[in-house]
């Protein structure tokens, strides 16, 4: 693909992934970010299956410098009935890569040349060129390319091209993320323990939390990071940042009491509530158009593949590039494999939303085998590395 020029809309995880694998594949590249800011303050936790992140890591795509926090177990807990004391139900094999959001975009902004990178250029549309090409307008002009990648999350002007009627789906309830220091642990010896070796899934009645180790700023460093799920009303007034009261009265009235006092303590270094909400585009690429990320799909956060989908992508794309041939067959190729991806992980996430918020199972009376066999029952079929096989005692 040498001599094919490549602009790519968005310069966030998904944008600088499809740069690095065009660049791969051959391709000259320009990243169109809107940002002048540094996006790697974002430091929200995401994890990966293991697998992926070695295959990124050989594909060039990440160092293996970049710093992850590999665990092999979930464990799933609950509160006790009648008290306020944790309830183990069962460990589940799961090994994921945990990842900060800020470190991982960090390791591929890296790999991503200074010349390639156009920070705050906002592209004002895209559209097609007299020639046939594509054609991307920002505030100092135009550019023609041969493909654009719109890889600018779910409010992508280049989604509104190929797909103009997809419109996100809210789901009815939130999601409250957060990261603290390690140090609101110190108190907390047994929750510290179980998540140096696993993550940890808390189940209550319409809802869930999800807790497990990130990598800190500091080299060395670790934070915790949380996201609570609920269908509670957002509070009236809301505002940015979420006052914490929010999530401390639902972990009050719904977590064992030392899970409910570290999401109470004060000290978050991130914390965000939005709704949660997903879509699914037809088609993912219409030539000379395709969207990665966020603006190709996006599914309910239960699945735990935003950025994975994103990574995906890219390596999708540097395959179908690679296979060679003209644009519209590369294209073509790549829309096969990720819109029926997109589709599977919008409806999995919709099937774990019900089953772990909006239909909740009775936690309190639940072990080893009640857990695999919902586990089963709400993937249907379907997989996820979230969801490995249970230890029996």
């Amino acid at each position: 693909m040498t001599g094919l020029r490549i602009g790519v809309v968005g310069g966030s995880i998904a944008g600088c992934a499809m740069a690095i694998a065009a660049g791969r594949a051959g391709a000259e590249v320009t990243v169109h970010e809107r940002s002048d800011g540094a996006l790697q303050e974002r430091g929200f936790g995401i994890v990966m299956p293991p697998p992926l992140h070695r295959e990124l890591v050989a594909g060039g795509y990440l160092g293996a410098d970049m710093p992850t926090v590999p665990v092999a177990d979930r464990v799933w807990l609950t509160r006790a009935s009648g008290g306020r004391s944790s309830r183990e139900l069962a460990r589940q094999r799961s090994p994921v890569a945990a990842c900060n959001w800020g470190l991982l975009w960090r390791a591929l902004r890296g790999r991503v040349g200074k010349d390639v990178y156009r920070r705050g250029t906002p592209v004002e549309s895209v559209g097609r060129a007299s020639s046939g090409r594509a054609l991307i307008r920002t505030g100092d002009g135009e550019r023609e390319y041969d493909i654009v990648v719109g890889a600018d999350g779910h409010r992508s002007v280049t989604r509104a091209l190929v797909a103009p009627d997809v419109r996100p789906m809210p789901a009815g309830y939130l999601a409250w993320r957060g990261t603290i220091p390690l140090d609101v642990l110190r108190d907390h010896p047994g929750p510290l323990e179980l998540l140096r070796t696993s993550w940890v899934t808390l189940g209550f009645s319409g809802g869930h939390a999800v807790f497990y180790l990130i990598p800190g700023p500091v080299p060395g460093s670790r934070l915790l990071a949380h996201v609570v799920y609920g269908s509670a009303p957002r509070p009236a007034g809301a505002r940015e940042p979420v006052p914490v009261e929010y999530v401390r009265d639902l972990a009050e009235e719904h977590f064992p009491a030392e899970w409910a006092d570290i999401v109470a303590r004060g000290e978050h270094g991130t914390r965000a509530l939005h709704p949660v909400a997903d879509f699914v585009t037809p088609r993912v690429a219409e030539p000379p158009f395709l969207l990665a990320g966020d603006a190709a799909s996006v599914t309910r956060p239960h699945t735990a593949s935003g950025a994975v989908k994103a990574l995906q992508d890219a390596l999708c794309l540097e395959r179908a590039l690679r296979a060679g041939g003209p644009v519209a067959e590369a294209l073509r190729r790549y829309a096969d494999e990720r819109t029926a991806e997109g589709a599977r992980l919008v409806e999995l996430g919709r099937r774990l939303g019900r089953a772990l918020v909006e239909r909740t199972p009775d936690w309190p009376t639940m072990g080893p085998a009640e857990v695999e066999a919902w586990s089963r029952a709400s993937l249907n079929g379907d997989r996820s590395y979230l969801y490995g096989s249970v230890h029996r005692p």
